[in-house]
C-alpha cells in the first residue's frame, strides 16, 4: 500500500517553471529535515540529476510508455520508501502524452495512477485576468485529475500579483505560491535541454540553492504539504530488484562477484538507478568507472555497459584517452558483454566528428542539425546480451547526432513506432543502439547480461 505524502507539479506547457518549483520545493522540504523523494515523468535523465542533488536520494523516473501503467506506482513507492515526502516533476504540458496514444504518459496519467494531486505551475509573465480562464480548463478537463493548488511563476510586481490573485479568487483553485523573476535561478540549457549536474556541480549546487530560497520566499509550505498529505492511498507494493530478479530466476549461479563496469562522469549521466540495481540483484558487482579520466577499465571487468550522456561535448578528451579506448576495444573483441546506448554506441563508433572512438563497430558518428526524439517501439532481430530474438522492448531515442551506418549486418532492434527500419548492431558480445531501455520493465535483460558475463 502506498501512503507517502504526494505531489505532482504539472504545468500548461514546457518553459513554465516546473523544474524550478519542484527542484525548489524537494530542497525547501529537505532543508527542514525531511526525507525527500524526487521523481520525473518520462524519460528524461537530466532533471532527475537536480533531484538528487536537492534531496540526496536518487532521482527516479516515472515513464508509464516504457515501463506500462502498472509498473508505476511500484516504482514510485520503491523510490518514495522511508520517505515523508515526494515531489513528482511531471513533463510537457499537463495533458501531453506519448503522440497519438491519447493520455498515456502523460503527466495527468501519473497523477492519476499515483492518485496525487497537481500543483499546475503558471508563467503569469504576459497575461493577468487571462490566468483564471486557463486555470479553469485545466482544472476541468478531466474530473479525475485533481488540481489541487497555483504556482504563479515569473510575477512581475506587487500590482501584478494582485490582478492575479484577484482573478483567481472565483476559481475554487487557491494559489500556493508566488514567485518573482529571479535569473539566479536559470539553468544553462543546450541542445537536449538543460545541462547535467556532473557538468556543473558547483554552479549546480548554487542553482539548485536560489531554487529552494526562492520557493522557501514564495511559497506556502504548510499549504503545500497539506495538500501532499491530502493524497489517498494506493494499493500496490514497492517495486524491488531482488524480487523482480527472482521472477526471472534469481542471482545468476557463479556470478558472484563478476563486475560489471559502468561508464559514468560528466560524458555519460544518461542511466537509470534501476539498471545498475537489477545488475547487482542477479549477482553482478556493479563497479563505476569515468571514461574522462580513468586510463583503464576496472580490474576484473567481465562486462561493460555504456549509456547515454554527451560524447559530443567531449569528443576531444574521449578521444584523447587512448588507453581507454584500446582497453575497450580490446574487452569488446575478446567476445565480452558489452551494452551501449545512445552516447555508448558513438563512443564504439570508429569516429565522432572526424575524432578516432574506440574503433569496435565499423561506423562513422557526427553532429546534425535535426533532433531525433521520441518514444519507439523495438523487436530483438537476433539473440544478442541483452534480449532473445524477438523480444519487444519500448524505449526512446532522443540525440543530436546521426550514425553512418544506422545499422550493422546483424542490426540490434527493429523498429515498428513510429516508422519501420532497422537499427544498431550485434556483433559478438556487443549490442549497441540508439534506443534507450528501462530495464525494469524486462527485468530478465539484467540477467541474462550477467549471465553472459559469467560464462
Amino acid at each position: 500500500m502506498v501512503t507517502v505524502p504526494r505531489l505532482v507539479v504539472a504545468a500548461p506547457s514546457s518553459g513554465s517553471g516546473k523544474t524550478t518549483v519542484a527542484t525548489g520545493l524537494m530542497a525547501a522540504f529537505a532543508g527542514r529535515g525531511l526525507a525527500v523523494s524526487g521523481h520525473k515523468v518520462g524519460p528524461d535523465y537530466i532533471d532527475p540529476g537536480y533531484h538528487t542533488l536537492a534531496t540526496g536520494r536518487p532521482g527516479r523516473n516515472l515513464d508509464a510508455y516504457m515501463c506500462g501503467p502498472e509498473l508505476i506506482a511500484p516504482l514510485f513507492a520503491h523510490g518514495a520508501r522511508g520517505c515523508d515526502l515526494a515531489v513528482v516533476e511531471g513533463v510537457m504540458g499537463l495533458y501531453d502524452g506519448a503522440s497519438g496514444l491519447g493520455e498515456l504518459a502523460s503527466t495527468a496519467h501519473v497523477a492519476k495512477l499515483l492518485r496525487a494531486p497537481v500543483v499546475l505551475v503558471v508563467d503569469a509573465s504576459s497575461q493577468s485576468r487571462s490566468v483564471a480562464a486557463l486555470v479553469h480548463g485545466f482544472a476541468s478537463w478531466d474530473t479525475q485529475v485533481r488540481i489541487g493548488g497555483v504556482i504563479l511563476n515569473k510575477v512581475g510586481s506587487d500590482r501584478h500579483e494582485a490582478l492575479l490573485r484577484e482573478a483567481l479568487e472565483e476559481s475554487g483553485v487557491p494559489v500556493l505560491g508566488v514567485l518573482r523573476r529571479a535569473e539566479q535561478v536559470a539553468v544553462p540549457s543546450r541542445h537536449l535541454g538543460l545541462v547535467p549536474v556532473a557538468e556543473r556541480r558547483g554552479d549546480a549546487v548554487a542553482a539548485v540553492a536560489a531554487m529552494r530560497e526562492q520557493v522557501m520566499a514564495g511559497c506556502d509550505l504548510e499549504g503545500l504539504m497539506a495538500l501532499a498529505r491530502s493524497a489517498p492511498s494506493v494499493s500496490g507494493e514497492a517495486w524491488d530488484a531482488v524480487e523482480a530478479g527472482a521472477a526471472c530466476g534469481g542471482p545468476v549461479p557463479g556470478a558472484g562477484g563478476v563486475r560489471v563496469a559502468v561508464a559514468s562522469g560528466a560524458a555519460f549521466t544518461f542511466s537509470y538507478a534501476e539498471h545498475s540495481e537489477l545488475l547487482t540483484a542477479a549477482g553482478a558487482e556493479v563497479v563505476p568507472f569515468d571514461p574522462l579520466r580513468d586510463e583503464a577499465l576496472p580490474e576484473g571487468t567481465r562486462g561493460l555497459v555504456i549509456g547515454g550522456g554527451f560524447p559530443e561535448v567531449y569528443g576531444p578528451d574521449l578521444s584523447a584517452n587512448e588507453p581507454l579506448r584500446g582497453a575497450v576495444a580490446e574487452l569488446a573483441a575478446s567476445g565480452a558483454p558489452v551494452a551501449a546506448e545512445c552516447a555508448g554506441l558513438l563512443y564504439l563508433a570508429r569516429s565522432l566528428d572526424g575524432l578516432p572512438m574506440c574503433g569496435v563497430l565499423d561506423a562513422e558518428g557526427r553532429m546534425s542539425q535535426r533532433l531525433t526524439l521520441g518514444y519507439r517501439d523495438a523487436v530483438a532481430l537476433s539473440d544478442n546480451v541483452l534480449a532473445a530474438a524477438g523480444t519487444r522492448m519500448r524505449g526512446h531515442e532522443f540525440h543530436r547526432t546521426v550514425l553512418e551506418p544506422g545499422a550493422g549486418d546483424e542490426p540490434a532492434w527493429g523498429m515498428h513506432r513510429p516508422e519501420r527500419r532497422v537499427e544498431g548492431f550485434v556483433q559478438r558480445g556487443v549490442h549497441a543502439s540508439y534506443l534507450h531501455t528501462h530495464w525494469a520493465s524486462a527485468p530478465g535483460t539484467a540477467r541474462r547480461f550477467v549471465e553472459r558475463c559469467a560464462e
